[in-house]
């Protein structure tokens, strides 16, 4: 069975998360993703020595996670012969993308206008920390800085009076590399019509911001936006309470008047549900404070797993909130396939995460671990047209690895 875009040809030129984490969705639904690397390797393969201070592995599975399935060159791109394997590569391919700033794209001349020269129905598309326009046009920006520090989620999600809570390395470097995905599709799905090519920009803030629309929303509706503050939610049933066990639990119900009387039957207090100081949502609202501390007092009587029977047994919205571990062995996630089990050339059998999309007539699949860098350049250089007397002549010139 084929991948849902196989005889897709994209060429990644990314380093770190964002651009490689879409390349990685495209491989995994059946694209040939060529990863173009400098001669050393793009600058993520060399954390190696961090990642075993931080993790205690050798292995530095944040980058096998977002190259697998590709091919890798390696082309010194400063120089002429580099570039010119490059120009040759985009004659026949479907995608450009990159997250080198945009400057660096312009020194390299390897903007949309250069490359759409040779192939006029190419879709180019770029990742920038902030935008290639406006003052802050040339400010480098990982995701920590232009999506979560700059967009104001770091901000909204913290708590008055404590520190901003960090984000997870990359959560939102793949945030922006979905968006990429989305816009390439459509950018492609034009061009099958139109037989045009199209330039696309993203940038990390734009998408942080995005993130957090519906909150951008209000406030450009006049309402001032304030952190979350779990001792004082408006809707106590939208809230998170800790267990006898030291597990806490997260309540997501929105529509709380539906679910007042179940959710007061679930914890043994139907005293609540007649209280006129909660009746209603919006009294709740009024006397939130109030009722936070008694259902603090309430969830810290029984355990965890107690409190998870009774709430789901009347019907309540929740989850525990769990580790990563958990999820590891969770049989709801294996039962959606959230892994695949592959062989890895040093790690043995094991599984990798998957992307979270089912083609049911095409499924996705993760075929090859990461390359190595330039594992793949005098195939695909064979595959260009190039002879082995040239592809000597590029090594001697150090073009390519």
């Amino acid at each position: 069975m084929t991948g849902i875009l196989e005889g897709l040809k994209i060429i990644e030129m990314g380093h770190f998360i964002a651009v490689p984490s879409a390349g990685a969705i495209f491989a995994d639904w059946g694209a040939d993703v060529i990863k173009v690397e400098p001669p050393d390797g793009e600058a993520f393969r060399g954390f190696k020595t961090l990642l075993l201070k931080t993790t205690g592995s050798e292995m530095n599975w944040r980058f096998e996670v977002h190259n697998r399935n590709k091919r890798s060159m390696g082309i010194d791109l400063t120089k002429e012969a580099g570039r010119e394997i490059l120009f040759r590569l985009v004659k026949d391919a479907d995608v450009f993308m990159s997250n080198y700033e945009h400057g660096v794209m312009q020194k390299l001349k390897l903007g949309y206008g250069e490359l759409s020269r040779f192939n006029p129905g190419l879709i180019y598309a770029l990742i920038t920390g902030y935008g290639t326009v406006g003052p802050d046009k040339e400010e480098r920006g990982f995701d920590f800085a232009a999506a979560w520090a700059r967009s104001g989620i770091q901000y909204l999600i913290g708590e008055p009076g404590l520190a901003p809570p960090q984000q997870r390395g990359g959560m939102m470097d793949r945030t922006a590399g979905a968006h990429m995905v989305a816009g390439i599709l459509a950018a492609l799905y034009h061009r099958e019509k139109t037989g045009q090519g199209q330039e696309l920009e993203f940038s990390l803030y734009h998408s942080g911001v995005w993130t957090i629309a519906a909150d951008y929303q209000v406030a450009l509706g006049g309402v001032p936006l304030t952190q979350n503050d779990r001792t004082k939610a408006l809707n106590p049933l939208w809230n998170h309470y800790q267990a006898k066990d030291g597990r806490w639990l997260q309540m997501a119900m929105l529509q709380a008047d539906l679910s007042w009387s179940d959710f007061c039957r679930a914890i043994e207090r139907p005293d609540l549900e007649r209280d006129p100081r909660f009746t209603i949502m919006d009294v709740r609202g009024e006397h939130c404070e109030e009722l936070v501390k008694i259902l603090d007092e309430v969830f810290a009587s029984r355990d965890t797993a107690e409190w998870e029977t009774r709430l789901r047994k009347n019907n309540c919205i929740f989850s525990r909130i769990t580790s990563p571990e958990e999820v590891l062995s969770d049989p709801q996630a294996e039962a959606n396939h959230f892994f695949q089990e592959i062989d890895h050339p040093e790690a043995g059998r094991m599984k990798f995460v998957t992307t979270p999309v089912t083609f049911c007539q095409n499924p996705a699949s993760i075929r090859t671990t990461s390359p190595e860098a330039g594992q793949h350049t005098e195939e695909i250089l064979l595959e260009l047209g190039y002879d082995w007397d040239e592809i000597v002549r590029l090594k001697d010139q150090k073009a390519i690895i």
